[in-house]
């Protein structure tokens, strides 16, 4: 699908991040965005930003994890820009705990948002979708959909389903005049990781110090994140990379797929994290 103007595209979790990035990105291309989220301070911020490039910029309060909402939103979309051609299902959270000590609520909170809220998504502007001359769905799973890391069952489970539901749906809709992509982002500057919720118990290190070394692992801005999707959409790419890391783990995954975890000495981290914590018990 080519990126052109007079498209309207709609956006979740465009508050911030990815998400406004994305809005920025298409505005400059010419195109109408309805941007949602859940806090509305941040895409009131993201709203004033894009209509400076000149396009039409609605704004929606949506909480992805309803079905109901996600729904409204999508028929307020089409009432408002008389149609739509692009879904960008990008809203997501993510919990850092072990399995065994996580709350059964937060496993239900993640997959609210990151799975269901894909789900909602796609469904609810499908039927919209259709009567587009050309249309795309964009559902943004992670570089944790490709592969598993210790203290992320439940954020590797939520993207994991997202990879696998937008690449059924990418088949089922083979054919037709909407195309569909899986995104999977490495580390991007975003405040996701601030936002998270994290199981300070299975830490070996401070939240604080987790936070920093994320940031300094984070080697791609949203923006370049943002011009890396737009260019996989806009080549019908299955299957959208952003960043070296992602790419460079997806290789190993890909090339090692039953021992990547000791080639990235993922289980010793684990084991040197547990000496420490029987150590400062006894």
């Amino acid at each position: 699908m080519k990126i052109s103007a007079g498209q309207i595209v709609a956006i979740t979790g465009a508050g911030s991040g990815i998400g406004r990035a994305l809005a920025l990105h298409v505005a400059t291309r010419g195109c109408d965005v309805a941007a949602a989220d859940i806090d509305a301070k941040q895409l009131a911020e993201t709203a004033e930003m894009v209509k400076a490039e000149g396009v039409n910029c609605s704004t929606h309060i949506v909480d992805v994890a309803n079905r109901e909402a996600v729904e409204q939103y999508a028929a307020d979309v089409v009432n408002e820009h008389g149609g739509v051609n692009m879904i960008i299902n990008n809203a997501g959270v993510t919990l850092i705990d072990s399995a065994e000590k996580l709350l059964y609520s937060d496993f239900e909170w993640i997959m609210n948002i990151n799975f269901w809220g894909v789900v909602y998504g796609s469904k609810a502007f499908l039927p919209h979708l259709r009567r587009a001359d050309a249309a795309h769905i964009v559902n943004v799973s992670s570089l944790f959909g490709l592969m598993s890391l210790p203290l992320q069952s439940a954020y590797n489970s939520s993207k994991f389903a997202v990879r696998g539901f937008t690449e059924a749906l990418k088949m089922e809709l083979a054919g037709s005049t909407i195309g569909v992509s899986c995104v999977h982002p490495g580390g991007i500057k975003t405040s996701i990781a601030t936002n998270s919720r994290i199981g300070e118990e299975a830490l070996s290190v401070s939240k604080e110090q987790l936070l920093a070394d994320f940031d300094k692992a984070a080697i791609t801005t949203a923006e370049q994140a943002a011009a890396a999707i737009i260019r996989g959409v806009e080549k019908n790419k299955r299957r959208i990379l952003v960043g070296r890391d992602a790419k460079v783990m997806d290789w190993v995954v890909r090339h090692f797929p039953n021992t990547y975890e000791r080639i990235l000495r993922l289980e010793k981290v684990v084991r040197l994290r547990a000496r420490e914590r029987s150590a400062s018990r006894s």
